[in-house]
């Protein structure tokens, strides 16, 4: 006597504890050792199309140190607690937070100083590639080719604010009111 099975098809996941395997490892968020001189925090929440905190995201930035190097030493996953590796990696809290300890970008080839940013999260089919840029230079900020494209509304979701303590807040929105610009590569 044979039973036929039905089995329902699940949804696809395109991010989610599965990922922690080849993603997590210590220390990840520190670009910077924390508290160093010139360390400070960048952070801010991924919020998804409704305005709500997306609890599964993943975050990751590139960014030259104070000076403009661009780090190109192997190894930038391993954290020795006193080099910047230029790179890093961080989940998302239930509300959304992420959170890095860094340095200001520095200028590189007189353009803006900037964060490279790739985001991860649930429904996305592919990573979202965006910018953070440094709130400071005015003349930086309207000599780049690519916020000179973008409308006053679209530039202000890729700048950062910086907070009294020196620390930098950016929120990025994946759809909606005050969607953060991404780029196609």
């Amino acid at each position: 006597m044979t039973t036929e099975t039905r089995l329902e098809p699940t949804p696809g996941q395109t991010i989610g504890p599965f990922f922690a395997f080849g993603l997590n490892y210590p220390k990840m968020h520190e670009v910077a050792f924390p508290h160093s001189p010139g360390a400070i925090v960048l952070g801010g929440t991924v919020y998804d199309g409704s305005g709500a905190p997306i609890p599964d995201a993943i975050v990751e930035i590139w960014g030259a140190d104070s000076d403009g190097t661009v780090s190109r030493e192997r190894g930038a996953r391993r954290r020795d607690d006193h080099s910047f590796t230029g790179f890093g990696r961080a989940a998302t809290t239930d509300d959304g937070h992420y959170e890095f300890w860094t340095r200001n970008p520095g200028v590189v080839d007189g353009k803006a100083p900037f964060f490279a940013v790739v985001v991860f999260a649930r429904g996305l089919p592919n990573k979202l590639h965006t910018r953070i840029y440094l709130p400071e230079d005015e003349a930086l900020l309207a000599a780049d080719p690519l916020l000179a494209d973008l409308s006053a509304g679209e530039r202000a979701t890729l700048v950062a604010t910086r907070t009294p303590d020196g620390y930098l807040r950016h929120d990025i929105r994946l759809q909606g009111e005050k969607e953060t610009v991404f780029l196609a590569f």
